[in-house]
């Protein structure tokens, strides 16, 4: 039982918003989106704030169901959550992944955490003009984007399972900014 409220404090010193563990698919993915919304909306961030953690959670989401796609139905369970550190949303990830693939998916974040905020913009324009996007994504047009919305390096971890899976741990970080409230005339 003390697991449960070490899981509790743990998720109060994170100011966790929202948190799912299980196993995603396109319907779940749309439930979790429209909670977050829900509670981001509640927060009283500037619009452009809410604009861009919900473009970071789509990538976020989308990703975890196509590795879980990828991965032949043995590990489609994964975790989401949204939460906050100091004055940062937090988007964090992780799902189950071949080990095979992890060289290319480090590869391709290092690649966009090496570019700084012209580069990542440069980088999206030549992916969008010459690179081979299919349906299931993969040319790291999501990764770029995270990294335009978030103005932050991308943090990844990949953690051994077994001897053909990795859980690929994923995080991005936004800078929160409160509605300015108006003042009335005399209030000064």
């Amino acid at each position: 039982m003390n697991n449960i409220y070490e899981l509790h404090r743990k998720m109060l010193d994170f100011k966790v918003i929202l948190a799912y563990e299980g196993e995603f698919n396109e319907e779940i993915t749309k439930s979790v989106l429209t909670m977050a919304e829900r509670n981001l909306d509640s927060l009283g961030d500037e619009m452009s704030v809410k604009k861009k953690v919900f473009n970071v959670m789509v990538e976020s989401l989308q990703n975890i169901v196509r590795h879980a796609d990828s991965t032949g139905g043995k590990y489609r369970e994964a975790v989401f959550l949204i939460g906050m550190e100091k004055d940062n949303y937090v988007i964090a990830s992780g799902n189950y992944m071949f080990k095979k693939h992890m060289a290319a998916l480090k590869f391709k974040i290092d690649q966009v955490n090496s570019l700084d905020r012209e580069g990542l913009k440069k980088q999206f324009k030549e992916v969008i003009k010459n690179g081979k996007i299919s349906s299931k994504g993969g040319a790291g047009l999501g990764l770029i984007d995270m990294a335009r919305k978030s103005g932050n390096k991308l943090e990844f971890d990949f953690q051994d399972i077994d001897e053909d899976f990795a859980f690929f741990s994923f995080k991005t970080s936004i800078k929160r900014k409160p509605k300015k409230i108006a003042s009335k005339k005399g209030d000064e």
